[in-house]
């Protein structure tokens, strides 16, 4: 699945998205701002804290969540970056935030930020999540979930849920 022309623009021109990583069998963590990037038709995270980061270490080991901005709110498997696009991303980022002091963009185009670079890869639909499925994910701690509604539906509920959760705040 790839990202629609409408998606890509929202999401790469917005100043901040809210990334929020499925924690376990039931928990989604609460969401975390994160600056966005746009290489080609892809976009990419870094983690400032780096590997030590929570909400890193759980989109690596769980490798689904989802991102919202301006409204839209999408399904997204984390997968790590490909290493050949560091420069690239690197550059996207200080386009892209050129404006913030030197210090913050130094944090995140520095060697420790990168190496925490992840790809967003939509999921199959926006309300479903088959492409986030278990069978959909290399093998790994977090990824053989058992559901009696099924991984799709399991997903659905659970965004349903935070959804409504977020609407009452």
């Amino acid at each position: 699945m790839t990202w629609t022309p409408e998606e890509l623009t929202l999401y790469s021109s917005t100043e901040e998205i809210v990334l929020t990583v499925a924690h376990g069998r039931r928990v989604l963590r609460r969401g975390r701002r994160v600056w966005v990037v746009r290489e080609g038709d892809d976009l990419y995270v870094r983690s400032l804290g780096g590997h030590a980061s929570d909400w890193y270490r759980s989109a690596r080991i769980h490798r689904k969540g989802t991102v919202r901005a301006a409204g839209l709110r999408r399904n997204v498997v984390f997968e790590p970056a490909d290493p050949g696009t560091r420069e690239r991303v690197d550059a996207a980022y200080r386009l892209k935030y050129g404006h913030y002091a030197a210090a913050f963009l130094d944090t995140v185009t520095g060697d420790q930020a990168a190496s925490t670079t992840l790809r967003l890869v939509p999921c199959a639909t926006r309300t479903q999540a088959p492409a986030c499925s278990a069978a959909a994910l290399p093998a790994g701690r977090g990824s053989r979930i058992r559901s009696p509604l099924g991984p799709a539906g399991r997903w659905h509920a659970l965004f349903e849920r935070q959804r409504r959760q977020e609407e009452k705040a």
